[in-house]
């Protein structure tokens, strides 16, 4: 790869041009094996800098707290809670305004490299509430005038508290700067939970899994070290259960496409070793297999060792390795770029686990933090047990390569409607590529690209055979396939990997403004594997007619094909064009 230029994949355009989908994915699938995205160092470095600057503005937030100060002192305020307090709400602003996960080329995001606060603040846009039929004054997906001031609010309260000084000496909790105003922790939470209930899009990036259980225990203060237990279990909560959605047989394809990917590592010998048998068989080969089950044994072992040691080599040694194990995920730059928050997983470690050692759950004087952590035990319980009902964010089902996926099937006339009708800010995918890669021809080979990065992945096999299914009876080439992420990136600001951000209720939002006419728009959806069924559940549904077919592939099936399969077993279990099968 080029420090200014993408590495692009060397074809005959009218030759490759000519081949079925699976032929054209090939030799990008190929590519992608020894190249990965093909990105430009320049890019990786942009990343890099990001990452920095998010480290400096921590940095410069927890000095404009009253007694803390000295910008090379950090040993004298590094483990002072409001320290903590602050890095977490720094983080939740900086997610929710779209600096964080999910932005930038990366992710697919051009022109502009983020939506969120683009959105957010904008009247009419879409929202997505979580349950419009359940819970009052949150049906219709307009985002209204109020919308926009809860977003706002949210802004200026969690502002508000970054420079705000502590509440003083708290003997409890070894501090004399204190903690942030309870009324401010409160305010914060209300804002999110009200705000989450009218688009769950904005508590989802605000990560409200992670820094929102974090707000909770920042409840916990007054009652001393039960802030820093309930901290520290909430983080525990975080590795174990992502450590756990991996127990699966998708994870392998995760690290094999990540690792090819991998800007340090460059040699092509190397990256081919990722696979089962260069240029072939691109299954994960053993290295990959060992690293997956490696890293899974860490994520679920090591956090209890830091949970119980009180301190010694046994925590240094523990802590050691989780660094280690975030370090090496933020010094891959993978697809969605959640750098910032492996970042601050590290900040946690040292933070919560060294500086406050020990302080163990041996300690509490309530049952509060255990509580806390049964609340995020019981909600990572049912994102396995039942996928398409949460999302993977608080499912915490993070890497695991068990995502519920949808491709959108969209004729040209529909891409127009969409610019037309839909208010939004970004332009359609297929336009920001080819304005990006500077031709129609450079953007389709990029787009068949981001075809093979999903065919690596377990469940691209099943999309790709789902298309037939979906276009049966019409052709094909009418269609361009978009990925339901980069849809979403355009139609509501903000996408992270989550299919529940872009399934039948963004569907029929979009199908109010556009007027799709039948047939001009189909989306396959593929929900997440539960922990206890191998097997993924998919449905077919036309924007305009509604729901037309449903069934299951087996995930023994999805994980033997390669990255360009589109012919994998599907069970239909009900058609709208004929009897129920299987």
């Amino acid at each position: 790869m080029g420090f200014l230029k993408p590495d692009m994949p060397v074809v005959d355009f009218a030759e490759w041009s000519k081949g079925t989908r699976p032929e054209k994915i090939r030799p990008m699938a190929r590519h992608w094996a020894e190249v990965g995205f093909g990105t430009p160092v320049v890019l990786h470095l942009f990343y890099v800098f990001k990452i920095l600057l998010y480290i400096l503005g921590g940095w410069l937030i927890a000095l404009a707290t009253k007694g803390i100060d000295g910008f090379t002192n950090v040993g004298q305020w590094w483990t002072e809670p409001i320290v903590f307090e602050k890095v977490v709400l720094y983080t939740m602003l900086f997610e929710v305004v779209g600096l964080g996960c999910g932005f930038g080329p990366l992710n697919n995001r051009f022109f502009p490299p983020m939506g969120s606060i683009l959105y957010w603040l904008r009247p009419r846009t879409i929202r997505l509430p979580p349950w419009p039929d359940r819970a009052p004054l949150t049906r219709g997906t307009d985002r209204t005038a109020l919308d926009a001031a809860l977003y706002g609010a949210l802004l200026v309260m969690l502002l508000v508290a970054l420079f705000s000084d502590g509440t003083g000496p708290m003997p409890a909790l070894g501090t004399d700067v204190g903690v942030l105003p309870m009324w401010q922790i409160w305010t914060i939470l209300a804002l999110l939970a009200v705000l989450g209930l009218r688009d769950k899009v904005v508590f989802l990036a605000a990560r409200g899994e992670v820094y929102g259980s974090f707000t909770v225990a920042f409840l916990f203060a007054g009652y001393g070290v039960d802030m820093i237990i309930a901290a520290k279990l909430v983080c525990v909560a975080i590795w174990l259960g992502a450590a756990t959605s991996k127990l699966n047989k998708h994870f392998p394809f995760v690290i094999s496409t990540m690792m090819s990917n991998h800007p340090l590592i460059r040699a092509k010998w190397l990256k081919r070793r990722f696979f089962e048998s260069f240029p072939d068989d691109l299954r994960p080969g053993r290295v990959s297999r060992l690293i997956a089950h490696f890293s899974t044994a860490v994520e679920m072992l090591v956090p209890l060792a830091l949970l119980f040691s009180h301190g010694g080599w046994p925590t240094a040694i523990a802590a050691f390795v989780m660094v280690c194990f975030h370090f090496g995920i933020l010094s891959a730059i993978p697809m969605g770029v959640p750098l910032e928050w492996n970042v601050f997983m590290i900040f946690s470690v040292i933070t919560l686990f060294v500086g406050h050692a020990g302080v163990g759950v041996t300690d509490m004087s309530t049952p509060l933090p255990v509580l806390l952590f049964a609340v995020l035990a019981t909600i990572v319980t049912l994102g396995n047990l039942f996928p398409q009902k949460i999302s993977f964010l608080p499912g915490m089902r993070y890497y695991a390569g068990n995502w519920d996926t949808t491709w959108w099937c969209m004729k040209p006339s529909a891409n127009e409607k969409i610019e037309q009708n839909l208010v939004a800010i970004a332009s359609m995918p297929a336009s920001q590529l080819e304005r990006f890669y500077g031709s129609e021809e450079q953007a389709m080979i990029y787009l068949y690209k981001g075809y093979a990065f999903r065919g690596f992945n377990s469940h691209g096999k099943a999309l790709l055979t789902l298309v037939h299914n979906a276009l049966a009876g019409r052709n094909e080439d009418d269609y361009i396939i978009t990925e339901g992420e980069r849809l979403c990136s355009t139609a509501v600001g903000w996408n992270f990997g989550d299919g529940h951000m872009h399934n039948e209720q963004l569907i029929a939002a979009m199908q109010e403004r556009c007027n799709f006419e039948p047939d001009e728009v189909r989306v396959i959806l593929l929900d997440a594997q539960p922990i206890h069924r191998q097997r993924q559940e998919y449905r077919l549904v036309d924007a305009a007619t509604g729901e037309f077919e449903r069934g299951y592939v087996d995930v023994a099936d999805m994980v033997v094909g390669q990255p360009w399969s589109d012919d994998i077993p599907v069970h239909v279990t009900w058609s709208s064009r004929g009897a129920a099968q299987n």
